[in-house]
Parts: C-alpha cells; structure tokens; sequence
C-alpha cells in the first residue's frame, strides 16, 4: 500500500546540532577549590541590628550581593526576615520553601494556615512545611524572627511537592522547662554547650526541627566562657537575651596549646541582633554581664546531618 501525501510527517524547524557548546574541561587542581580560586564567594561574617518595634514590614536580611545570588539570601541555603506587625495587622508569607521556622521576638498573635491556626506569643518558635500559605496576624505588635531555606530551592530550580512534615509550636514556657533540666544535670557547666536540640517527630533520623533546618537554644552562664567549636553547616544566630558584655569570638584556626582561637573576630551581642557563623568557622560564646544569655542558632544543619557532613568538632 502506498503512502499518500496527507500521511507523510515533515518536522519543520529542528536542526541537528552535537550539543557540545557548554561542555567545559577543567584541570582537577585548577577547579577542586572554587572558594580558593576565587570563583565562587565564600560565606563571610556578618552581623544585623536589631529590629525596631512597632510597624508592619519584612525586613531581608538579605546578603545577595555577597554570595553573588539573583534571589535574597542571608546564607546559600536559608533567608532570614524580621518581620514586623502591628497590633490587628497581617502578613501573608508564602515562600518557595520545603520549611519555614519563625521566634516570636515580642507581641502575640496567631498563623491561620491551610491544616488551621498556630496561636503564638513571645518566645515560642513554630516551624511549618511547604505549601502551608500562612497569614501572621498580630494582636499585640509583634516582631517574628523568620527563617526558610528558599535560597536553596532557588538554587535548585526547584519547587516542593509536597510537604515533609506537619506544623508544629514549640511553646516558650515548655521550651524554658527543657533549658532548666538541661543546664541543672551533673556536670552541666563542663560541657561545650548547654543547650536543647528542638526536634520534630516526623524527622526520626537526623532527630532535627526540619528535615533541612537545624534549631537549638543555647544558654550561656553569668562568667561562662563556652569552647571553641565549629561545623560545616551555616548557622544564623539570634541573640534571644543578654546584657552588655556577652560576644562571641570567631576564627579560622584554634591553638590547641593556649586553646583559644588565633586572630578571632569579635561580635558583640545585643538583645534581638542576629550573625552569621561561616562554615567551618571556630567559634566560642563568651558572658562577661553578670547575668545569664540565652542564643538561638538556626542551621541548614537538617540537610547537612542527612547528607553526614555536619563534621561537628569540638575543643577541650
């Protein structure tokens, strides 16, 4: 049977072409170490002011021109917003994130969501998934303390299917019990950290708030001087509470015989200001006041504890 004009397919406007234009080739020694050489940037130290009170806004913490990013970003993987509302306001987040995770710096109000409404107040922290749409509304002037990994989405060209665990609060009274039973064990003041990991119980294996996020809160004694440490996750630290004389001194290199850190910089910390803590980083937390500190770390150290590649260490 012959084939008549009508059923032959002609593709009109495709070329051949052997897609070699982008294939690059680079000597291994020459492109092992993107940071040495300068073509990528590497995470610096930064410190951010605190919020002012009262008004409705979000304020980026925003890095972008440091990390040479198109989109906002406090490190390569998170954002960091301080978000403002006054008293009856709202504001509607929606980023394209896996996880969310917000501390309540001051005021109260509620998070009404696709799964319903979080009610909150000072000193709770609440995480929500993908696809949760959430509108913060105030019913005293708040200020949220907010973080999402939509940096590393970005990054990814990628969009969250589906979310990966369900919203939860963690309530500032039950959060201040844990801190307390932590710090009065045996042996507490010995230890590099006295602290409380905030996990999720959708997260059994990396025991984190995220599967990507990594949140702790830290307390740091009247006169306590916490060791060096460091870990290849970013962390942005929030400084809950302190009085003049708290800081935290970060370095490349630790001596082990003097044990302190050689060449370290020094941020001072203030009630409500935030850091950056690079990867790899020696840091130690340091309480000069008088008075108890209380600090907030936030970390991509979900993803890193998933991946193994947190690399922890710790100084005597």
């Amino acid at each position: 049977m012959m084939t008549t004009e009508a059923h032959i397919r002609i593709p009109v406007g495709v070329a051949e072409e052997d897609w070699t234009g982008d294939a690059c080739f680079f000597e291994y020694h020459q492109a092992v170490d993107p940071l040495r050489s300068g073509t990528i940037t590497p995470v610096r130290i930064r410190r951010f002011d605190p919020a002012a009170p009262g008004g409705t806004g979000i304020i980026p913490l925003d890095l972008s021109d440091a990390l040479g990013t198109a989109y906002a970003a406090t490190s390569p993987a998170l954002l960091a917003s301080f978000v403002g509302i006054a008293a009856g306001d709202a504001v509607g987040l929606e980023p394209v994130a896996t996880s969310e995770l917000f501390y309540v710096l001051r005021g109260a109000g509620r998070s009404t969501m696709t799964g319903g409404v979080i009610a909150w107040e000072e000193g709770d922290v609440v995480v929500l998934p993908a696809g949760s749409g959430a509108d913060h509304e105030a019913t005293v002037d708040a200020t949220l303390y907010h973080v999402s990994d939509a940096p590393l989405l970005a990054y990814l060209g990628v969009r969250p299917a589906e979310p990966r665990f369900a919203p939860a609060r963690f309530g500032h009274d039950r959060l201040a019990e844990e801190l307390d039973r932590v710090a009065s064990a045996p042996h507490a003041g010995a230890r590099n950290r006295i602290s409380v990991l905030l996990g999720h119980a959708d997260q059994p294996q990396t025991l984190t708030v995220t599967h990507t996020l990594w949140a702790m809160l830290g307390l740091v004694p009247a006169g306590a001087v916490q060791r060096p440490h460091r870990h290849q996750s970013v962390a942005i630290d929030l400084v809950v509470d302190c009085r003049p004389g708290c800081y935290t001194l970060l370095g490349q290199r630790f001596d082990p015989a003097t044990r302190v850190i050689t060449d370290p910089v020094r941020v001072d910390w203030e009630p409500g200001a935030a850091f950056v803590t690079p990867p790899g980083m020696w840091h130690s937390h340091h309480n000069e006041s008088g008075e108890p500190a209380h600090i907030l770390p936030i970390q991509d150290a979900g993803l890193h504890t998933y991946l193994r590649s947190l690399d922890i260490r710790f100084r005597p």
